[in-house]
């Protein structure tokens, strides 16, 4: 089986790890992390010992679902990466209908939907990032090199792809840039010096108050502010050990003072610049910090 890439989705703050099979052109999915988010459990035991009890009782009935299931190895929670039961699409929806409750109904929802949406559209262009020669092209730490981060991840999605904005917008009563300053504004930005991690971030935040666009900044500029540290410090963030609110509250306090989110990236930076896994996982996280809770 050709593995090529590990994903991360997320549904009511849980993970589902997938798995993609080149060989078969299809995801696997962790049935241990769609056991625990249809009983809403974070112990991974207790999810083992639920789903091997499930396993014995469909068994016992001649389910289809227990042959249907296959084995991959995926990163448990002590980080050892061991044999892990998996499903495909089918096999998922399958699992779900084994919970008759609210909650499945809803799983089932979003896991047919949410990769026909803007953000997962957008997302599998995020990953094809990686292999594209435009990862080697894209200018780093300019505003020119933001804006073609952005017309990868959203052209054919938003007709505005790649354009700066040319109306005002704030976010929780928090006014961005105002457009007859942004020019001068990103200017500035674009300026800012990038040789050490303090500056990186500074210039990183001050990108993300300006929010040059009318959507999608977040995402665009994470890989921006990747992009410059790899350049310049030879590392990148591992954004999988960068808690979802942590992330939220330190971004939204930088506004006034940036120190929050200089103490939150650091202990995250890796030099696995080059690491697929790594690439992906960022890319995932990237996407869950702007679901809405």
């Amino acid at each position: 089986m050709g593995i090529e890439k590990i994903s991360i989705r997320f549904f009511d703050d849980r993970e589902v790890r997938a798995v993609w099979d080149a060989e078969h052109s299809k995801w696997w999915f962790s049935v241990l992390d769609i056991v625990g988010v249809l009983n809403a459990q974070d112990d991974y035991t207790k999810n083992r010992n639920y789903w091997k009890y499930l396993k014995t009782k469909l068994k016992k009935e001649r389910s289809e679902l227990v042959s249907a299931t296959n084995q991959l190895k995926l990163a448990a929670p002590d980080g050892k990466r061991r044999l892990t039961d998996v499903l495909d699409n089918d096999g998922v929806l399958a699992l779900a209908k084994c919970f008759p409750n609210n909650k499945a109904m809803r799983f089932v929802e979003w896991f047919t939907n949410s990769d026909e949406t803007i953000d997962g559209k957008s997302k599998s262009k995020a990953y094809s990032l990686f292999e594209s020669s435009l990862i080697g092209s894209i200018e780093v730490g300019t505003v020119k090199g933001l804006q073609q981060i952005h017309a990868y991840l959203f052209g054919g999605l938003y007709d505005f792809a790649g354009q700066i904005r040319t109306v005002n917008i704030a976010k929780g009563g928090f006014q961005f840039a105002m457009v007859q300053y942004l020019s001068i504004t990103l200017s500035n930005i674009e300026k800012m010096p990038e040789t050490d991690f303090e500056a990186i971030v500074d210039k990183y935040v001050e990108m993300n108050i300006a929010h040059p666009f009318r959507e999608g900044n977040g995402r665009s500029t994470r890989i921006w502010l990747d992009l410059m540290l790899k350049r310049s410090l030879k590392q990148c963030v591992d954004w999988s050990k960068v808690n979802k609110r942590a992330y939220l509250e330190a971004m939204q306090h930088s506004v006034m003072d940036a120190t929050a989110i200089k103490q939150l990236l650091l202990p995250a930076l890796t030099d696995k610049i080059n690491d697929r896994e790594t690439f992906m996982k960022g890319i995932d996280y990237s996407y869950y910090y702007e679901q809405e809770d």
